[in-house]
């Protein structure tokens, strides 16, 4: 069911999508982290260090640090592919997709309280 928003709609839904992160006491991860999340979860595997890197037009290095956050957080996890030892393949956890289920929760919230 597609629907339109106008602009003022569309900032007023990621101000409260994002005000909903900070207030809920969940990461609140930065633009950056919350795309490689979604690219992680939301296109098929396998996901590398090397592949999100040029997915996004950005450094190994800062893939990187963002997994390195995102995985003390436990919403990812990287392991060395046993086929390639240079690869480090990004995997999904339980906590990653209970994460973006809140997520994905409060999008669906905040948008049906839109005027």
């Amino acid at each position: 069911m597609p629907f339109a928003l106008k602009h003022s709609q569309a900032l007023r839904l990621w101000h409260d999508v994002g005000l909903g992160i900070v207030r809920s006491g969940e990461p609140d991860l930065s633009s950056r982290q919350i795309t490689i999340l979604l690219t992680v979860y939301m296109e098929p595997p396998p996901h590398t260090v090397r592949g999100l890197a040029a997915k996004l037009n950005v450094t190994k290095p800062v893939i990187t640090r963002a997994l390195d956050t995102m995985g003390s957080l436990d919403l990812v996890s990287r392991r060395r592919d046993d086929s390639d030892r240079r690869n480090v393949v990004v995997q999904r956890t339980v906590q990653g997709s209970l994460y973006l289920e809140r997520f994905s929760d409060l999008i669906i919230e905040k948008a049906r309280t839109l005027p």
